[in-house]
């Protein structure tokens, strides 16, 4: 029912547990079908929360690697 879209939200909330330390630098994000299951989203919702914490420069990706928590700058 909130006017920001859910991957904002998402993105929001992952950013979050970067912020506090849940999720350490250098450590995998949550993989998409994860995140998938975990908030009954779907999967292109999970990609654009995860391409918007690497715009915002929280993440980055090692190509065939994964996604991980980026160095606080």
């Amino acid at each position: 029912m909130s006017p920001v879209p859910i991957y904002v939200q998402l993105a929001d909330l992952l950013a979050a547990k970067i912020e506090s330390g849940e999720l350490p630098a250098n450590h995998p994000l949550p993989s998409e079908k994860q995140l998938q299951q975990e908030h009954g989203i779907a999967r292109g919702t999970a990609r654009a929360a995860v391409n918007l914490l690497r715009e915002r420069g929280l993440a980055f990706t090692v190509p065939h690697r994964g996604t991980y928590v980026a160095e606080k700058p």
